[in-house]
């Protein structure tokens, strides 16, 4: 990687650096300690004008390949718009993916006509290893990128980080498909951008709008700890980055867009379109089987000091519904297969028994982790030996049930049992996920950084 830059910071009213000593004695430069789970969201500081060697607020990063046509007019109306409109110090970096026209010459001009303008050179493509690469070099507290074309209005750029340099948000979007939004793009690409997002909440439960629009921001101190997690290096980017942040319970900022479609487009919709399906399976199976930490991405409850003392914050309800409801279902089924196969060859009494005692096993780790998002062998023999006794509980109330059906039928038959069973179950079910949530895996009990894998 090579760098061409002008250090000089933008014009206008800055925070100075964005960094240093806050009033608590903690660093406000936005990197993060390393080691246990996110610090907690501070505004930046508005200090006065900003000296000329201050360290910018914003660094707004463009991503290019073969554009020595279209990179120019960017930079200087991006440069003029941050100019006149933007009150702290900022950086437009140009990040040029391995381009084989005159892009790096044009870029190197840019960079020494402009202040604020810094130009990196990677040897590879990919927009992701792009931005993973200039963010993680970055000393800005607030990292943004969009796209050289500059489809979307800037007036949007300032809402984009505003949520971000306040405190407010950890990441923020701009979004072609929320209501308010003006597009104007052909029917394909709508059809296609529609269809993605559709394909994002169904199987990822995402609950943002638009994942691929060039019009992102993030704040430092979470880059620093959310991009050694996302794996690609090229437009499914966005959109992991986005998944694991949102599955983590970091704040999303979605900003209304005004966005007209650059027909000169070079992206190639057939291969993006199938190497973004790849990543969503990727990604996944990669939360279904817990193998991201994502407990490093929590963050303390809020800024205000009486808030930091709180431990005992309730989160996640809704989404550990429905992950106890999943695994329930798919655990009943296991437990009425099994019940079936040992009703073969002994009495109701043992069937149910031992049906429950290997459903049971399964079902606590299933929950421990998928449900309650506890990873690591920490505690795992606890978990078991709680859930056991939820299991007992279990047991009584079926079992209970088997011998009051036995005493008023006589000789009940193998669908009345079946049917018991599963009303027995349900009534259950409801307990079940109490004594979890409460006693087994009570909220805050999830492992420290050292358990996570």
């Amino acid at each position: 990687m090579t760098t061409t830059d002008s250090l000089r910071s933008g014009p206008g009213p800055g925070p100075g650096a964005g960094a240093g000593a806050g009033a608590d004695g903690r660093s406000t430069s936005g990197r993060s300690t390393s080691g246990g789970h996110l610090p907690v969201r501070e505004h930046l500081p508005a200090g006065s004008a900003a000296a000329p060697s201050a360290v910018p607020v914003l660094d707004v990063v463009v991503p290019v390949y073969n554009e020595e046509k279209d990179l120019r007019p960017c930079v200087l109306r991006l440069h003029d718009h941050l100019s006149r409109t933007f009150p702290y110090a900022f950086r437009i970096t140009v990040a040029d993916n391995a381009s084989t026209d005159a892009t790096p010459a044009v870029a190197d001009r840019l960079a020494a006509e402009l202040r604020g303008v810094r130009y990196v050179r990677l040897e590879e493509k990919g927009r992701g290893r792009a931005l993973r690469t200039v963010w993680s070099d970055s000393d800005a507290p607030v990292l943004a990128y969009m796209d050289v074309d500059l489809s979307t209005d800037l007036n949007a750029l300032l809402p984009l980080v505003a949520p971000l340099i306040s405190g407010h948000s950890d990441l923020a979007i701009g979004s072609r498909l929320a209501r308010s939004a003006r597009v104007v793009r052909g029917s394909k690409r709508e059809f296609i951008s529609r269809a993605y997002n559709l394909i994002l909440r169904s199987s990822l439960a995402a609950g943002f709008s638009d994942a691929q629009c060039g019009f992102k921001a993030i704040r430092s101190e979470v880059a620093e700890r959310l991009l050694p997690m996302v794996e690609d290096s090229g437009w499914f980017f966005d959109t992991e980055l986005l998944v694991l942040a949102e599955r983590a319970g970091l704040r999303i900022h979605e900003v209304p867009v005004d966005w007209i479609d650059d027909p000169d487009s070079t992206v190639h919709i057939v291969r993006t379109a199938t190497e973004d399906l790849k990543g969503v399976w990727r990604v996944g199976r990669a939360l279904a089987v817990g193998a991201l930490p994502l407990d490093r991405l929590a963050r303390p409850f809020g800024d205000d000091p009486r808030d930091r003392a709180l431990t005992g914050v309730e989160r996640g309800l809704a989404r550990q519904l429905v992950g106890f409801c999943v695994v329930g279902v798919l655990s009943t089924l296991f437990y009425l297969a099994l019940y079936s196969l040992f009703r073969l060859g002994v009495g109701p009494q043992l069937a149910n028994g031992g049906a429950l005692l290997v459903s049971a096993v399964a079902n606590t780790a299933a929950n421990r982790r998928l449900t309650f998002g506890v990873r690591g062998w920490r505690g795992a023999v606890r978990h078991q030996a709680q859930g056991l006794v939820v299991f007992a509980i279990g047991l009584a109330l079926t079992s209970g049930s088997l011998a009051a059906l036995g005493a008023a039928t006589g000789s009940p038959s193998h669908a009345t049992e079946l049917a018991v069973l599963i009303t027995a179950n349900l009534a259950a079910t409801v307990l079940r996920f109490l004594l979890l949530r409460a006693w087994v895996f009570p909220a805050r009990a999830c492992p420290d950084s050292e358990d996570l894998r």
